[in-house]
């Protein structure tokens, strides 16, 4: 349905593969949702189907019941979504299931929350009520809130529940965060990388009903459920990639210091927690030498991408952190390991052979020339993700986020804020 007598503000877009048993239902609450934004803030609007290729006449039922309908080849409900929100005429873009299990004239205050200067206005069932046999135990008492734990402790959203079907977001909001998930994980995306970008994030309560189809929902708890845990870890590289690095680490150079300073201090006494603690240092110490270059390139990636502002570290390193700078530590590290490891064969010899009641030395030889050959490695890889350019990160991918049409200040962090 497209509002005659007014320009198009609010488009609420539906996905679908075939839902013609419930579509009228949801088709009239959108009607009834736009009708009171229209008396309420004189809103023009439409409802637009995202036909994901149903077979059952949801197309012709959706335009018999004045909805628009736009076909979209891509498979999958992000896909789905994607393409009806490209292709919707409104500012403000309202999602939702269309099984019936949401209500869309609970869209209203999410429309108006837009308004009032928000960027995304996400739904929260847990706030406005599950009815019985809307949702699997297993997602509300274990999937559901375990998923927005992780998300909340990752990206600080505050979103009480961050897979609700039911929301709103403006169509330059939706542009600027340049989405690409096809999938469920979909959903996630959007809220992450609205935090990300610093996007202004409120919550309205949201009811979920039992859904009116007679079929299995296209939804697979375990199957989408990994899906959203995935991409939350592969958005999230301080958490995938540097705290391992950071942890593993200073376990590794707090093993070996202690090590050194023994075999310094009194060298005939075996160090207290014996070579296989040593060797295990050695490999923690190479391995989160790549847990921390793998970090900095998925920052780097996520920069570059456009969805991630430079965290300060990146911005001070940037300065001096290029392809020629590690190539030269690389060199050095690797200088220095070979120079170890000669002193240690030099060491034999003069003991006159046999085996040695310490690896120390080789071991720290022999790492000092496998972080020097990574550091090389990794300088050419952060130049590949870079842009295939020796500085990592030119000064005008430093810049943060401009404000908007809104008037927000650049660099405003996500409010999510109850209404």
């Amino acid at each position: 349905m497209v509002s005659r007598n007014k320009a198009v503000d609010v488009s609420i877009v539906l996905p679908c593969l075939n839902e013609a048993q419930s579509l009228a239902v949801c088709i009239e609450a959108a009607r009834e949702a736009l009708d009171t934004l229209s008396e309420r803030h004189g809103l023009g609007g439409e409802i637009l189907l995202a036909d994901n290729g149903s077979t059952d006449g949801s197309q012709a039922l959706a335009m018999r019941l004045g909805a628009r309908v736009v076909a979209v080849a891509e498979r999958g409900y992000g896909a789905a979504l994607r393409g009806g929100f490209t292709a919707a005429r409104g500012r403000f873009l309202v999602m939702g299931d269309a099984d019936g299990s949401y209500n869309f004239r609970e869209a209203v205050p999410m429309v108006e929350a837009l308004m009032a200067g928000a960027d995304l206005c996400m739904g929260s069932r847990f706030k406005g009520g599950i009815k019985p046999g809307a949702m699997p135990w297993k997602n509300r008492y274990i999937g559901n809130p375990l998923l927005t734990g992780v998300l909340n402790l990752l990206f600080r959203t505050g979103a009480s529940d961050a897979h609700c079907g039911l929301r709103a977001i403006t169509k330059a909001c939706f542009e600027r965060l340049a989405l690409t998930g096809s999938g469920m994980e979909f959903a996630s995306e959007m809220v992450i990388k609205a935090a990300l970008k610093r996007q202004v994030i409120a919550e309205v309560p949201a009811t979920l009903s039992p859904d009116l189809r007679d079929r299995p929902p296209h939804l697979r708890p375990w199957r989408d459920g990994w899906r959203h845990l995935r991409y939350l870890l592969m958005l999230s590289p301080s958490w995938s990639f540097a705290l391992p690095a950071l942890v593993g680490g200073a376990a590794a150079a707090t093993i070996l210091t202690a090590a050194t300073v023994a075999a310094v201090t009194d060298p005939g006494k075996p160090f207290f927690f014996g070579n296989y603690w040593v060797v295990l240092a050695g490999a923690m110490m190479s391995v989160s030498q790549i847990s921390a270059i793998l970090a900095a390139a998925t920052h780097l990636y996520g920069v570059r991408a456009g969805y991630r502002p430079p965290k300060p570290w990146v911005v001070k390193l940037s300065r001096w952190l290029t392809l020629e700078t590690m190539l030269g530590t690389g060199a050095l590290s690797i200088m220095l390991g070979l120079a170890v490891l000669a002193w240690a064969v030099v060491a034999w010899s003069g003991r006159g052979g046999g085996p040695n009641e310490s690896v120390l030395a080789v071991v720290l030889g022999t790492m000092f020339v496998a972080l020097g050959a990574q550091n090389a490695l990794g300088g050419f890889l952060l130049a590949v993700v870079g842009g295939n350019e020796a500085r990592f990160l030119e000064y005008g991918d430093l810049a943060e986020p401009t404000s908007d049409t809104s008037g927000k200040a650049a660099g405003q962090g996500p409010a999510l804020a109850a209404r």
